[in-house]
C-alpha cells in the first residue's frame, strides 16, 4: 500500500519571488495564516516552526531552499494528541505560467494511518487561499477553523 500524499495546486496573480517572499515571511504568514507565523532563517539544516502567540505549534527542519522556485520542509505537529507521529514533509513549487504563478504544494512522507494526513486536507486549502487572496488583493481570508491557544 502506498504511502499518504496531499497535492494542492493554486495560482496566483503575482511573480514567483512575491509568493516565496510571502512562503518565507512570519509577517506576511501570520497574516494569511490565521496569526500563526512561519519561522526560519531558511538556510538548509536549519529549524523550522510555526507559532501563535508565542507558542510553537509545528517544528520541523528546512530541506531545500531555492528562491524562488523550491522550498521544502519536514513537518513535526507539536499539539493536538500527534505529537507521536513521525515527522512528514512539506514541498512547495512555483513555476511562472502566462504571467502568473502556479504554486504547487505537496505535502507527503506521512506514516500509514496518520491522523496529521487527515488534518492537513483541512488546513492547508484555507491557508493557500488565504495567501493567494493576500497576495492579489492586500487582504487574507478570514480563518476557516478556529484554533483553542
Amino acid at each position: 500500500m502506498s504511502k499518504p500524499t496531499f497535492v494542492y495546486v493554486v495560482y496566483i496573480a503575482s511573480t514567483p519571488e512575491k509568493v516565496f517572499a510571502a512562503l518565507t515571511s512570519a509577517e506576511q504568514s501570520e497574516q494569511y495564516w490565521s496569526g500563526f507565523a512561519v519561522t526560519s532563517d531558511w538556510k538548509v539544516g536549519s529549524d523550522f516552526s510555526l507559532r501563535r502567540k508565542g507558542k510553537v505549534w509545528d517544528t520541523g527542519k528546512v530541506l531545500e531552499h531555492d528562491p524562488p522556485r523550491k522550498l521544502s520542509y519536514s513537518f513535526h505537529p507539536e499539539h493536538s494528541g500527534v505529537e507521536n507521529e513521525k515527522p512528514s514533509r512539506v514541498t512547495f513549487t512555483l513555476e511562472e505560467v502566462n504571467g502568473q504563478v502556479r504554486l504547487t504544494m505537496l505535502h507527503d512522507d506521512f506514516e500509514e494511518g496518520s491522523k496529521v494526513h487527515g488534518m492537513i486536507q483541512i488546513g492547508w486549502p484555507s491557508v493557500l487561499s488565504s495567501l493567494k487572496s493576500l497576495i492579489e488583493t492586500g487582504k487574507p481570508l478570514p480563518p476557516a477553523m478556529t484554533v483553542k491557544d
